[in-house]
């Protein structure tokens, strides 16, 4: 067995890649497929994911917009019919600012494809980004609606964005390594996206994972005390039991018998100031500590990278 410390990895690569290479990037978590990434293979991988319905694989992935009207009933519109996933500000009477993720803005024309600021978003975004959309869009695709101008706004311009705008309109991916049972309460969090390391899909009996499972180290017990003895038995009974169970049985059915301790990893994808909520109920005391373990520098480091938004954001971290 391994037994490895928690930890977490602010994303900041991905920011910097295509949507395509950040998806496949996010998604392969799951399946711990990562040696499976290419120069080449992202768009058969969305492609793939988009056809079996794996939609929360295309939340992680945000574009923020800036959509201006000439009729300000047409931008009212879009608010009447409370679309899901997406983040909308009004930056003048006639100017919208939309964030989504890729997954929303594919719902929202699916769910209001008739609404004519719905097809401006749509044919904007099938133009820029055709793997995406190509597929929900009609055969020759969505004509361009007079009265309605949408341009996309890149990281350095939502950066540019006054704190209350930013603080709702930046997202940030962190990914946790950690037990499932800090997992069980990150993934209770809303508005946020998740992508998880899926035991039912990794058999770790396989030469990839060395034919070991890998728990988290438990902060409650020191590695000289009694309860960390009685602990390391309980995880090599559970892998030899998993092991064993494997020989005749999937993945997803000898996972049945593996603990809170086994290691996972966890992408979670939030704004700013769900961040700040997060942090609030998280890194604080009463909160579980193994969860204050990696929370609470990550909340440190927010403060450090995100001044603006975190820089009177104060807690008690006691």
């Amino acid at each position: 067995m391994i037994v490895v410390p928690p930890s977490y990895e602010i994303m900041h690569d991905l920011d910097e890649q295509s949507l395509p290479v950040r998806i496949e990037g996010c998604g392969r978590l799951c399946y711990k497929s990562e040696d499976k990434i290419t120069a080449e293979s992202a768009p058969r991988f969305i492609k793939t994911i988009l056809k079996h319905g794996h939609n929360s694989v295309t939340e992680m992935a945000v574009l923020t917009l800036e959509v201006m009207v000439d009729k300000e009933n047409i931008a009212a519109k879009l608010y009447n019919v409370l679309p899901k996933y997406l983040t909308i500000d009004t930056l003048d009477k006639n100017i919208l600012l939309v964030t989504s993720s890729v997954r929303g803005f594919r719902e929202l024309y699916l769910d209001h494809g008739n609404l004519k600021i719905v097809k401006a978003i749509t044919a904007y975004l099938l133009q820029h980004h055709p793997l995406f959309y190509e597929d929900i869009t009609p055969e020759r695709g969505i004509v361009n609606q007079a009265g309605v101008m949408v341009k996309k706004l890149y990281l350095s311009e939502v950066g540019e964005l006054p704190p209350h705008l930013y603080g709702r309109h930046r997202w940030v991916a962190v990914k946790f390594t950690v037990n499932r049972a800090v997992t069980h309460e990150m993934v209770r969090h809303r508005p946020c996206s998740f992508l998880q390391e899926s035991q039912r899909y990794c058999r770790y009996g396989a030469d990839k994972f060395g034919n070991q499972v890998t728990f988290i180290k438990p902060l409650f017990y020191a590695e000289d005390s009694e309860e960390y003895k009685l602990w390391t038995q309980a995880m090599e009974d559970t892998e030899r039991l998993y092991l064993k169970l494997l020989e005749t049985s999937s993945p997803q059915a000898a996972r049945t018998v593996l603990p809170n301790s086994c290691k996972t990893e966890l992408i979670v994808f939030a704004n700013l100031f769900q961040w700040a909520h997060m942090f609030k109920l998280r890194a604080t005391k009463g909160a579980d500590p193994s969860m204050r373990e990696v929370m609470i520098p990550l909340f440190k480091e927010f403060k450090e990278l995100f001044p603006d938004v975190y820089g009177s954001f104060d807690l008690d971290l006691t």
